[in-house]
């Protein structure tokens, strides 16, 4: 099992620099970064700067999107943030949920999803590349042939379905073992049927942490659920909540959903909260004492998961790193 944190782009930079550095010595080997231009801070730019404070742990935004960039200059931050931290590098892409809406666009398709890694990495390998309406192929001649790792963020089954082919992994915001289960077994079973070797997929839970009094954790984390919802709320729209395609214990708790204010995505004062309840916050996110942690932990890597990464964005972040790096992430090493 790897060990990932994640942050948003309003932690001051002293800070990030200070906890990067705790979670890397605490065992922790992957940072992410929210990549959501308008809501936050450009996550590149702090990629680059706590690169140059960590040595071995791998950096990537969770997640990007095509839409809000050129190919050419994604890919271009891509391949620089690569070959100055010596390939340490990962790209997660999802269709572009908070980044693209809060500025009244749609966000891509999953074709687009798929061709944009595909384009991207072959970019930061060195390759010559051609994409979109461009009139010429591009070729970066500084390039260095890192293969760079990909990950498509997903819940639905065609999304699941294109992680399983196009990606190296997928990304699941939700910590409940039974649906990450579900959610991996889709995408492997998708990358088989197009001939893929899935021995190497990689599955990530991507959710908050937080120990102590259940009662009081659970306030610090609610958050959560209605982000998730919100991306529920499309696959219900998309498939209906009676679909066979999507489990019940997923579609179930939106349905008293009244909306969802993306100004406050991911954020505790969202207005929209009173529709989760107790027994939702602890079957998204991992909460309680470090064993605790430890039993749900074994339950998710025994349902495919690789790596457990902690929204690092309820307060205590600094005894939530010491208690992973004393007691929890010790039990899988």
């Amino acid at each position: 099992m790897e060990f990932g944190i994640t942050f948003k782009g309003f932690i001051e930079h002293e800070r990030a620099r200070y906890l990067v550095r705790a979670a890397e010595y605490a065992g922790f080997s992957y940072c992410w970064f929210y990549d959501s231009h308008i809501l936050w801070r450009d996550c590149y730019a702090a990629i680059a700067m706590c690169m140059e404070h960590t040595t071995d742990m791998r950096f990537g935004p969770l997640v990007t999107n095509p839409d809000v960039r050129d190919w050419s200059v994604a890919a271009s931050i891509f391949g620089s943030l690569s070959k100055q931290s010596g390939g340490r590098f990962d790209l997660a892409v999802g269709r572009g949920d908070s980044s693209m809406r809060v500025m009244g666009k749609k966000p891509a398709t999953l074709k687009r999803v798929a061709e944009f890694i595909d384009k991207a990495k072959a970019m930061v390998r060195g390759e010559e590349v051609t994409y979109g309406e461009i009139p010429a192929s591009v070729k970066f001649p500084w390039a260095v042939g890192h293969e760079m790792p990909s990950w498509i963020a997903a819940y639905g089954p065609l999304a699941l379905k294109t992680a399983g082919e196009h990606a190296d992994g997928v990304v699941l915001q939700i910590a409940d073992p039974g649906l990450c289960k579900w959610f991996t077994d889709q995408c492997i079973d998708a990358g088989k049927a197009a001939g893929k070797d899935m021995s190497g997929f990689r599955s990530m839970a991507a959710a908050p942490a937080y120990f102590g009094d259940k009662k009081r954790a659970i306030e610090h984390v609610k958050w959560f659920p209605a982000m998730v919802g919100n991306h529920v709320a499309d696959i219900v729209e998309k498939y209906g909540a009676d679909s066979d395609k999507v489990p019940s214990s997923l579609t179930s708790y939106i349905e008293k959903r009244r909306g969802y204010d993306y100004s406050k995505h991911g954020q505790a004062d969202n207005p929209y909260l009173d529709f989760i309840t107790d027994d939702v916050v602890e079957s998204f996110c991992v909460l309680g004492e470090p064993e605790d942690h430890i039993k749900k932990l074994h339950e998710l890597e025994a349902a495919g998961v690789t790596q457990f990464n902690i929204y690092l964005d309820s307060g205590d972040e600094e005894e939530i790193i010491a208690n992973y790096g004393r007691h929890v992430i010790p039990a899988f090493r």
